[in-house]
């Protein structure tokens, strides 16, 4: 077994009707130990879509058991003898959707991750999930009381972020705040979010952070409004209320950051809503793909169409350094470990406002070794 006197031990998603409020607990085998790996002991874990989507095999089959969760929060309680990163036992680390890359340790050459691009990985990218390690092992989440993993993709928390505000900053964070940061978002920009949901949220409040002149929080009703204007929205455009929400906002924005997860969605008049010169930047993932394009939004306006994959290590650690700096604080609801399976529902019925945080309850720190 793992070699260690406690137990990894977590909700397992068995089969698609994981999803459905279904996983099982249960222990399980965590990689095999290597000298540059730490043990975390799990304080709190944020859910994501992507864990939704992973249970039901909707991005494609997952290898079960599959125990999800990568926006892991806790204490190191073992640290092997080559840790990357400064990090010790009784550190408060966290980890996001990424624990590995190949970082140049295969027979490949891998610029990318030469260049500190790690979560573009192309020969091996492990989620923190459902991946397989370079050993061979299986990756784990955190609906469960522990994890193993590389050192180097824990991400130490500094001491002003709760850990519960810490956890989802660790994905639907830095998926928002990393493309927005990349594509020059801060003073003199107009900036749109698509959705005011778990990633949403953030991106509202990442650009007003990054210093952006408007901020226009896009959306189907107006029932969040409010919320968007606390989290420092400037202007909200509800589509399904006016009929007349394009023609009133064609080429007010400079960047768009969609965060949906529609394959419905009106994506060639969200293209329109550019000025010149405009960037589009797609971070939701439906099942389902997107809607089919229109050419002439992005002929006639030179829209640059990009999308973002979560962020390196370093894009967190920079991200926490602006969420200490400006007060960034996300909207959570903690919810008992235990609770996982209802939880999910919960999430998938649309009912977090705006993210919610699993939470251990019998957790107690560890003590730092100094």
């Amino acid at each position: 077994m793992s070699g260690t006197d406690y137990k990894f031990e977590g909700w397992l998603g068995l089969d698609k009707e994981s999803a459905n409020g279904n996983m099982v607990w249960g222990e399980f085998e965590p990689k095999t130990w290597e000298e540059t790996d730490i043990d975390i002991k799990i304080e709190c874990c944020g859910i994501c879509g992507s864990d939704i989507h992973t249970l039901r095999s909707g991005w494609g089959p997952t290898k079960y058991p599959c125990c999800v969760g990568h926006e892991v929060v806790g204490t190191v309680v073992r640290a092997g003898s080559q840790v990357e990163g400064g990090v010790k036992v009784g550190d408060r680390v966290g980890v996001g959707a990424q624990s590995d890359s190949c970082r140049n340790r295969t027979d490949k050459q891998c610029k990318i991750c030469a260049e500190g691009k790690y979560n573009y990985c192309r020969i091996r990218h492990v989620g923190t999930y459902n991946g397989v390690y370079l050993n061979g092992g299986k990756s784990y989440g955190g609906y469960a009381t522990y994890q193993r993993v590389p050192s180097f993709f824990a991400v130490k928390i500094p001491e002003q972020i709760p850990s519960s505000l810490a956890a989802p900053m660790l994905c639907a964070g830095v998926t928002t705040y990393a493309p927005l940061k990349f594509h020059g978002v801060g003073p003199g920009k107009r900036v749109g979010i698509i959705g005011l949901g778990g990633l949403g949220h953030f991106g509202v409040m990442w650009a007003k952070a990054l210093g952006a002149d408007q901020v226009v929080c896009i959306s189907r009703s107006s029932s969040k409004k409010a919320d968007a204007v606390a989290m420092g929205a400037t202007g909200f455009i509800a589509t399904a209320e006016d009929p007349e929400w394009l023609a009133k906002n064609r080429s007010s924005l400079d960047v768009i950051l969609c965060t949906a997860s529609s394959a419905d969605m009106p994506f060639n008049e969200y293209l329109s809503l550019l000025d010149l010169d405009g960037t589009f930047i797609q971070v939701g993932a439906p099942d389902d793909g997107l809607p089919q394009i229109q050419q002439f939004a992005l002929i006639f306006n030179r829209i640059k169409l990009t999308g973002s994959l979560i962020g390196s290590p370093e894009d967190i650690r920079e991200m926490f350094q602006l969420a200490v700096e400006k007060k960034v604080e996300p909207w959570v609801k903690e919810i008992s470990m235990k609770d996982a399976n209802q939880a999910i529902l919960d999430f998938e019925a649309g009912k977090p406002r705006y993210r919610y945080v699993l939470k251990n309850e019998d957790y107690t720190p560890v003590a730092q070794k100094l």
